[in-house]
């Protein structure tokens, strides 16, 4: 799907990798016509060090998808809270990282409200 990207094969990899959730249609027809949009190399820097990593002092809120199948989201949950000192890392249970945001669980708004909310200070 990367290296030659059709609608065929964006539809398959996201009917692989959100498993049983159902899509939502158009959404998913959004994805397959995003195909014939002239392509962009994503914009990444380097990986951070590890101890350049333990040295952020900034608040990171790392939400995972439960059901991923690119990743361990429990693994990465723990390497992220043993390199970042305010992490906030969560996982959640019974959806896949690109159903998340059509199929997020109530709590997904919840935790995202309560990390963006002014401090009160």
């Amino acid at each position: 799907m990367l290296l030659r990207p059709t609608p065929r094969r964006v539809r398959a990899f996201l009917e692989w990798e959100t498993g049983a959730t159902p899509l939502d249609p158009d959404w998913a027809a959004l994805q397959e016509a995003a195909v014939g949009f002239p392509g962009r190399r994503p914009v990444t820097g380097p990986r951070l060090a590890p101890d350049a990593l333990r040295g952020l002092d900034v608040p990171v809120l790392l939400l995972l998808a439960g059901n991923s199948r690119t990743h361990d989201p429990s693994e990465v949950a723990a390497r992220a809270r043993a390199l970042l000192p305010c992490v906030e890392a969560s996982v959640l249970p019974d959806v896949s990282h690109h159903a998340l945001p059509q199929c997020a669980p109530p709590e997904l708004g919840r935790r995202l409200g309560g990390f963006l909310a002014p401090s009160g200070g």
